[in-house]
């Protein structure tokens, strides 16, 4: 059983960084009922048997803009522990289910709101996407080329700002329920997780650590040591070797001659050296620089797609990755000594477990029926 079994969370039916949360909580054990729109499939996210967000929850379709489907998602909250929803500020407040009302039938329960900008502040009703919070924070600035920034997939943004920073918030909040007795909201904004994301740029920028301009520092891809470099036969390695010994190993690896080795240590600049690193690389395939640097701690890595990444003998041996229907995914993560959660059910199409919820939280099948004829359940 996994560290959060016990613990109910309903999951307002959301895009990207809110399903990924649930998943979260229900890969640590929560029982996560999802509020679908519909049991009819929208098209705004993938089947649900390729939906991995979805492993492991139960799915129940309500229509919220009846009275009947307002009164069902209350009587679930009152028995539960969170509720988290992913719209725009007021819009579960219009809906009926806002965290006062929430709080009001249950002042335990932990509530969540993962909106792009917050519940407050200039922009706070306005759109956006990844690419829009991680811009107003610097890091997207601080990634591409000198040219120009690149995009790039909405993990910094998305998931590690928003997803991961209601997960928090709401840990913390159920453990202060546990000392207080008292439930209370949540504002996690994808912003201002990214922003927090940037903590350690901003003491180094005051440092002098670093600068500006894109390119040109240490961890950006300016540097030898910690870049990417393209083999003989177009593939990838990942150079990580920042200490001292590791730079040395890697540069010890690629048997350069007494005068390339001297560029390459970086002493007459960083484009100088990477420019020689980079013309070695291409000498030989990936798998031979990797099995030259095999016995190494030389931070040397292959660049792997994610067809790839599965078959790696490091994600084998520690079963990294898992099969859910037939669908290669990752295993749930973090691991515990004593409550490892269990391996996660297959998704669940859109309202499968309407009933047999309903049936839970104590419907009759006489009630249910008349709730199907209301339209409250869709």
């Amino acid at each position: 059983m996994g560290p959060l079994t016990g613990i109910r969370v309903i999951e307002v039916k959301g895009l990207g960084p809110g399903p990924y949360a649930g998943m979260l909580f229900a890969d640590l054990g929560a029982d996560v009922i999802v509020v679908e729109r519909s049991s009819t499939p929208t098209g705004l996210a993938p089947p649900a048997d390729k939906d991995v967000h979805s492993r492991g929850k139960r799915s129940i379709a309500l229509n919220l803009k009846t009275p009947a489907g307002l009164d069902v998602l209350l009587r679930l909250v009152r028995q539960s522990n969170v509720l988290f929803e992913g719209f725009r500020p007021g819009v579960a407040e219009r809906l009926g289910f806002g965290p006062d009302t929430c709080l009001a039938s249950n002042p335990r329960l932990v509530y969540g709101r993962l909106t792009g900008w917050g519940q407050a502040g200039s922009l706070a009703p306005r759109a956006g996407h990844d690419i829009n919070y991680i811009a107003l924070v610097g890091a997207l600035a601080a990634i591409g080329t000198a040219e120009k920034p690149t995009v790039p997939l909405n993990l910094v943004g998305d998931y590690a700002g928003g997803s991961l920073f209601l997960v928090i918030g709401v840990l913390a909040a159920l453990l202060d329920v546990a000392r207080t007795g008292k439930g209370q909201v949540i504002d996690a904004a994808i912003v201002d997780g990214a922003a927090s994301l940037m903590s350690a740029f901003h003491g180094w920028q005051a440092l002098g650590f670093w600068k500006r301009e894109r390119a040109s520092n240490l961890l950006d891809g300016a540097a030898p040591n910690y870049d990417v470099y393209e083999t003989a036969d177009g593939r990838f390695l990942a150079v990580g070797a920042l200490e001292p010994q590791f730079a040395a190993a890697f540069l010890d690896g690629l048997d350069l001659t007494d005068g390339e080795r001297t560029i390459a240590d970086g002493r007459d600049g960083w484009p100088q050296a990477k420019a020689v690193i980079a013309r070695r690389i291409r000498e030989r395939t990936s798998d031979e620089w990797l099995a030259n640097y095999a016995a190494q701690d030389a931070c040397v890595t292959p660049v792997l797609d994610i067809v790839d990444a599965p078959a790696h003998a490091h994600h084998q041996a520690r079963d990294t990755y898992i099969d859910i229907a037939g669908v290669t995914q990752p295993a749930p993560a973090p691991r515990f000594s004593q409550s490892q959660p269990a391996t996660p059910q297959a998704p669940h199409r859109e309202g499968a477990d309407t009933d047999a919820i309903l049936t839970e939280f104590g419907y009759s099948a006489d009630e249910i029926a008349v709730l199907r004829s209301s339209g409250a359940l869709s």
